[in-house]
């Protein structure tokens, strides 16, 4: 059975509606709250924490929190968007800030992107992740017959809202089909979406996801993973790439994709053949050696 993690601490508070703040969304056994900053969620300072740590660290919010129904203590939370820039002061509070949060037993499912926001994709992020945790935690995918291969949750077969038959929890699936229309509108020239994802040894999951929109130019996006003492449910690699895929949808609905900022495919090339190289600094190594090729 896959272990979720992510199961609170003697540190953390229960967390309730006040001052219109309810919960945004109820599922699986679970509340979704809005954003809560590091202070509300602790019982007060921990031991190992200076003042000016805390004074720091407890300012800090979160975009969501995710708490068990029953006990209305964090699960964990959810950061979304932007990742601050490496030597950055920002770098170095959010390094104090997982310290505090590890200190109190909070966990925390960090998705770094330039494009999604929490307040247009959290919801639908938050559900994925409490329906992938729960199938995981039911031990769900396992298969009767031990010779065949198990069923993870991103692998489950269903309708998809166009019609057709696919993977009904592949997060990109929407952003798959607009690609589709796109070129049959003639707003790309390639209807495919393609990706890839590794995962760093000690650190984040990473997603790429891109589309041609014309020629010899590409609509990219990346998304980083990052799981703090949580599981996601699913491989985090892969909803990396299923998120980098999302975004993209996101940039696809513009009036104009040819618009957008683009990159050179000759350059995101490259970038792959980069990436490849860094495969001694991966967690399984580098599935996209083909791509290099392309």
């Amino acid at each position: 059975m896959t272990s979720t993690g992510g199961q609170g601490g003697s540190w953390l508070r229960t967390i309730v509606g006040d001052g219109g703040r309810g919960p945004l969304l109820a599922r699986g056994g679970h509340l979704v709250h809005g954003p809560r900053r590091l202070g509300e969620l602790a019982q007060g300072r921990p031991p190992g924490v200076t003042g000016n740590q805390w004074n720091t660290a407890s300012r800090e919010g979160y975009d969501l929190v995710v708490c068990a129904a029953d006990t209305a203590r964090p699960v964990f939370a959810v950061e979304i968007g932007p990742v601050a820039p490496t030597g950055s002061a920002g770098q170095r509070v959010e390094r104090l800030k997982n310290a505090v949060a590890e200190a109190v037993g909070l966990a925390v499912l960090r998705i770094g992107s330039p494009t999604l926001r929490a307040d247009a994709h959290g919801r639908r992020i938050a559900a994925y992740v409490i329906d992938a945790r729960a199938y995981a935690a039911l031990g769900a995918g396992e298969p009767d017959d031990a010779e065949a291969p198990p069923v993870g949750f991103r692998d489950i077969l269903g309708r998809l809202p166009d019609g057709r038959t696919g993977h009904v929890n592949d997060l990109g699936a929407l952003a798959r089909a607009a690609a589709v229309e796109a070129y049959v509108a003639r707003r790309l020239v390639d209807p495919i979406v393609r990706g890839l994802h590794v995962r760093w040894a000690g650190g984040p999951a990473e997603g790429w996801s891109w589309v041609q929109v014309g020629p010899g130019v590409c609509l990219v996006e990346r998304v980083t993973v990052h799981e703090q003492r949580v599981s996601a449910g699913v491989d985090p690699g892969r909803l990396a790439e299923d998120l980098a895929a999302l975004a993209g949808g996101e940039r696809m609905r513009a009036p104009d994709p040819a618009g957008s900022v683009l990159t050179p495919r000759d350059e995101l090339l490259a970038a792959i053949r980069r990436l490849e190289s860094r495969r001694e600094e991966m967690t399984g190594g580098f599935a996209f050696a083909h791509l290099c090729a392309d």
